[in-house]
């Protein structure tokens, strides 16, 4: 599971690239898209399969392949304008950077899903990895520049946890 959302918050980096760019959405770039995309809001609120169909562009039947189990499984994706930004910057632009953050939370405990669970946070962190004045204590570097805060979930009845920064949310430290 955690390949997945590793997998999804890159997914999500390019997504915002692409919102920050200026991606023409159906209604003028305000509300969902058919996938479950809301780009001016932020947010993804789809299934395993949705995602992939409005990130790949592939067919269903393709992407029900591709994510087998977890195809039915819902995602919540948000982050914040400095996610955006900082993607459109280069990722390394602490002007552009700073208070970069994002949360998937990923459900499998529906009909048809995979009964798996895992909640992602992350922050920028820059290059400096754990030397950064943003490192919080718990966490692990991920795409070289960026900290898991937050990184648990349920798999085969069991509760595991990957990451667990202190403070895990996003605020000021």
């Amino acid at each position: 599971m955690k390949k997945i959302i590793s997998g999804i918050v890159s997914i999500a980096t390019a997504v915002s690239v692409f919102a920050s760019a200026g991606v023409a959405l159906a209604a003028g770039g305000h509300g969902f898209d058919q996938y479950g995309y809301n780009r001016s809001a932020r947010v993804f609120v789809g299934t395993g399969s949705s995602w992939c169909q409005g990130k790949l562009g592939w067919s269903k039947a393709t992407c029900d392949a591709y994510m087998g189990i977890y195809a039915n499984d819902q995602l919540v994706m948000k982050w914040n304008a400095a996610w955006n930004a900082c993607n459109a910057a280069g990722n390394d632009d602490e002007s552009a950077c700073a208070g970069a953050s994002l949360d998937n939370e990923w459900n499998g405990m529906v009909p048809g899903g995979s009964g798996e669970t895992e909640h992602f946070k992350a922050i920028w962190v820059g290059s400096a990895g754990e030397d950064s004045s943003y490192w919080r204590d718990g966490g692990y570097l991920i795409w070289n520049n960026y900290e898991a805060l937050m990184d648990q979930g349920m798999a085969d009845g069991s509760h595991w946890w990957a990451a667990h920064a202190t403070p895990n949310g996003y605020g000021p430290m």
